[in-house]
């Protein structure tokens, strides 16, 4: 009888394994890629005292428990040992995501993982492997892109190390980073990459505000000049999430019957508006976002972004306001029972 229920369990494992073979290859090959960061990284007393590491890039080091203090404390984001080791990735970039889009409606392609649910995007540790994919997903006629990412969280399942590259950013950048990859160990809902990095994104943002305002003052120039930023910023997602919403409705207006290169021309006549009046914005540094937006030439993937990362940011802020009194902590808390984390 056992052999029986071995013989059954094994030959239902590998029909599993036959059937998610690529899923399998892949899972292989981004654990060896995350066990071998984990395994290289070292304690950051050890790469402070190290003089072959840049001195500039031990200044943000220095404040990593400073800012995972703060953030412990003072917004409620779960107590973990992350970003307590460094991975030097000696310049080099480290990770690449590629995500894809269909080409006349804003949906975005999404891959399955056992355990975790899906995601809109798909990383990889190996350049080549990532090209491979956009290649395979624009012979299927997608829009595609790939990333590098600046940040990097198993939500818990491992020790996750600060990446070098990181170290580069001013201190309220690397803060907001510190804590929007913190802000996913402590909140991850299953199959909600939209809310999961919406709700990252906007406490890495009113947490680095709150960081800087009790570490210098409310009126120190640090913090002005990061909510400047974040003004401007603002504007610009606003713009785009607008840009999103007119391409989402000229889409729906599309025939099937309708070529291909018909489409094709009213969509890049689209979005080559959106881009170009940026110029009517109110910006610091508006010529830099027109130069950069137009080399970059958006596809779908460009606006799914912004709506994954920001499209629910103003629902949070006067949620955050008008239900918890501004309170992130409060906030916080409150999601962790409402909504079942990974």
């Amino acid at each position: 009888m056992v052999k029986k229920i071995l013989f059954a369990f094994f030959f239902i494992l590998l029909i599993f394994l036959i059937i998610n073979f690529d899923l399998v290859i892949y899972g292989i090959s981004q654990a060896e890629g995350q066990l071998t960061i984990i395994k290289n990284a070292k304690p950051i007393p050890e790469v402070l005292e190290n003089p072959g590491f840049p001195d500039s890039l031990k200044t943000n080091l220095r404040l990593v428990e400073e800012i995972k203090k703060f953030a412990f404390d003072s917004l409620g984001i779960n107590f973990s040992e992350n970003y307590s080791t460094v991975y030097d990735q000696k310049g080099k970039e480290l990770m690449f995501v590629v995500t894809a889009c269909e080409p006349f409606m804003l949906v975005s392609k999404e891959w399955s993982f056992p355990l975790i649910g899906s995601f809109s995007y798909k990383g990889f540790f190996d350049e080549k492997k990532a090209q491979k994919l956009e290649k395979e997903l624009k012979e299927e006629g997608l829009d595609t892109n790939i990333r590098t990412a600046g940040g990097w969280s198993t939500l818990g399942w491992f020790k996750d190390p600060i990446l070098s590259n990181m170290l580069a950013d001013d201190e309220a950048d690397f803060a907001e980073l510190i804590i929007h990859e913190l802000t996913h160990g402590t909140l991850f809902v299953k199959d909600s990459v939209r809310f999961n990095e919406n709700l990252a994104t906007f406490i890495g943002i009113k947490g680095t505000e709150r960081y800087l305002s009790e570490k210098y003052g409310p009126e120190n120039k640090m913090l002005s000049t990061y909510q400047q930023q974040w003004k401007d910023r603002n504007k610009l997602t606003n713009h785009i999430l607008k840009g999103a919403n007119y391409l989402d409705s000229l889409y729906k207006t599309m025939k099937p019957e309708q070529f291909i290169t018909l489409k094709l021309n009213i969509k890049e006549t689209a979005i080559d508006h959106i881009i170009n009046s940026i110029d009517t914005l109110d910006l610091s540094y508006k010529q830099k976002y027109l130069d950069y937006y137009r080399k970059l030439k958006p596809n779908n993937t460009f606006f799914m972004s912004y709506l994954r990362y920001r499209g629910e940011y103003t629902q949070l802020e006067t949620e955050l306001e008008h239900t918890y009194q501004n309170d992130i902590k409060k906030m916080l808390e409150d999601y962790k029972t409402k909504y079942p984390s990974l």
